[in-house]
């Protein structure tokens, strides 16, 4: 049986009416997909009232929460009347706050962040890590394992790495489209995430920006 290619769409901005057009011009029955909102959007004047008023969608809440398990647990509390399929966390938060996190979580996905794909080798020597990217995932993604969380956020390089460590799903964001720069330095073409085992892509600007039909229709049509 042919496996159903799923990805979110990176809902990157602060703008409700951005928002709305980002939802109404991705919908396709070709693939399924969800919407991930991150920081600027929750934190913005309108954003979790709008997304407290979501129906029949599948919504990733990107918060990356990092703190001490009491905090983390009141920080999931606080988001009870939101209709959220999955919520992130730093596995850097340490094991406590991981395993208390699942525990109170129950039906909202608890998803581990690993390494940002913005960071490098060299970025994480500056911040005091003496392990190698590829290293430091593998040890990460045992922890998420161990807390029972149930997936994990990796690029597209550490995806096949991951899963002999991490049995449930898999997220991966730094997916490239097009010849586009951006932020991020841990990418990969779609195809190739899909190949290495990734359950979820996470794309954003690339689709988002512009004519959004259009690029939609572009992924669709090259780049599965």
């Amino acid at each position: 049986m042919k496996k159903i290619k799923k990805i979110f769409i990176a809902v990157d901005t602060n703008k409700i009416s951005k928002a709305k057009r980002i939802i109404k011009d991705t919908k396709t029955n070709k693939i399924k997909i969800g919407y991930k909102f991150g920081l600027e959007f929750f934190y913005s004047k309108e954003g979790r009232k709008f997304i407290s008023g979501l129906k029949n969608q599948i919504i990733f809440l990107d918060l990356k929460l990092n703190d001490i398990p009491n905090t983390v647990v009141s920080a999931l509390k606080s988001l009870k009347n939101l209709k959220i399929s999955y919520l992130t966390v730093h596995l850097s938060s340490g094991f406590s706050a991981l395993k208390i996190l699942k525990k109170k979580s129950k039906n909202i996905k608890i998803v581990g962040v690993t390494t940002l794909t913005s960071l490098n080798n060299r970025d994480l020597r500056e911040i005091g890590y003496n392990k190698k990217v590829n290293e430091l995932v593998r040890h990460q993604a045992k922890l998420a394992a161990k807390a029972k969380l149930d997936a994990i956020v990796c690029s597209g390089h550490e995806i096949r790495l991951v899963k002999k460590v991490f049995k449930k799903e898999v997220i991966t964001p730094g997916i490239k489209i097009k010849n586009t720069q951006n932020d991020q330095k841990r990418i990969m073409k779609p195809k190739d995430a899909f190949a290495a085992g990734s359950d979820w892509l996470v794309i954003g600007r690339t689709i988002t920006n512009g004519n959004i039909k259009k690029n939609i229709k572009y992924f669709l049509e090259n780049c599965l």
